[in-house]
């Protein structure tokens, strides 16, 4: 199926939250303060993803950051030369509002960096394999509650609710990590005496059941809440008709395009993506093929004979690109 149906109607783009950005920069963070610290994966896992809550009470940033955000971390010691390390990002997990409800407590979902070591720079022992461990990650899910932290940020401006949240509906991707921001634009939405009544679905892709983040309590909203609709994608167990092939993100959307199709085509609807690099990749293809490019797509005019299904990966990344009414954060 052609991509290109009728072009892209600006009429419909979302009017973003207005943020602020690097108030606290690199050479001089505040101290925050971790305050929880816990599992939040749905069973035993070959990962290990922390939620970790940080009081930035009393800081230049407590009240300043928005759902959708990022703040950075700065691990204490040095790197190898010597130097004090940069900061790390994280998104942030909660709303608005901060997990305490006055912007002073954020949230993030960190997930620990356990791999090999690899001979990626010039001169590196090819023969060397030893665990190499994140610096910052390690040092946030080692560190208990009460563990001084050096914060800074707040950053990003693209991953963001729109300031009138009642004018749109909203689909949901994520990956592993990539839920954070959207338990933050879910607390938004949901939490308060007026919870939303737009239309919202999430589609939480994992390799394994057990990596899926912050489960129980989505299931617990979605129980809740009508107008939410969560939705998983397991890609390394046998998929829901008991073939041995687990499904990917945009396989489920295919799947289950009877149901969403309405609200994917509605000019209401705007569709957000977080996760690892490549994941759009089988997500713009799936827009494409059923039509719903127009909403969501820049599309070349090369690719207009073109099944979608047969882009080429890399045309995608360099030549497909969002409209405003989808946001795509992938590292």
């Amino acid at each position: 199926m052609s991509s290109h149906a009728p072009s892209h109607n600006p009429e419909f783009d979302p009017i973003l939250t207005e943020v602020e950005m690097n108030l606290v920069r690199r050479k001089a963070p505040v101290k925050g303060r971790i305050v929880r610290s816990e599992l939040c994966m749905n069973g035993k896992s070959p990962s290990f993803v922390r939620h970790i809550e940080v009081d930035i009470s009393g800081t230049s940033l407590a009240g300043k950051f928005k759902a959708g955000q990022a703040f950075g971390i700065i691990p204490p010691g040095t790197n190898d030369r010597g130097r004090a390390h940069n900061a790390r990002l994280y998104s942030i997990a909660c709303g608005s509002a901060g997990e305490d409800g006055a912007g002073a407590v954020l949230s993030t979902t960190c997930k620990r960096v356990i791999d090999e070591h690899k001979p990626y720079k010039k001169g590196a022992d090819p023969d060397d394999h030893s665990l190499f461990l994140g610096v910052c990650s390690n040092f946030l899910c080692d560190s208990p509650v009460g563990t001084e932290v050096l914060v800074t940020g707040p950053s990003g401006k693209t991953l963001l609710l729109p300031a009138d949240t009642s004018k749109h509906d909203y689909f949901f991707v994520a990956a592993g990590t990539g839920i954070a921001p959207f338990r933050g634009f879910l607390k938004e939405l949901f939490d308060g005496p007026h919870p939303t009544t737009s239309r919202v679905v999430l589609v939480m892709g994992t390799p394994y059941r057990t990596d899926l983040l912050y489960h129980r309590w989505l299931c617990d909203l979605a129980a809740k809440h009508d107008n939410f609709e969560y939705d998983v994608a397991i890609s390394r167990e046998p998929g829901p008709d008991g073939g041995e092939r687990g499904e990917y993100v945009q396989q489920v959307i295919n799947r289950r395009m009877g149901d969403w199709k309405p609200l994917l085509d509605s000019n209401r609807c705007l569709f957000y993506v977080c996760g690892l690099d490549g994941m759009q990749i089988g997500l713009v293809r799936t827009l494409a093929y059923h039509g719903l490019g127009r909403h969501y797509l820049s599309v070349p005019e090369e690719f207009d004979s073109v099944d979608p299904n047969e882009w080429p990966a890399e045309r995608i990344k360099r030549r497909v690109r969002p409209t405003a009414r989808a946001m795509v954060e992938v590292y």
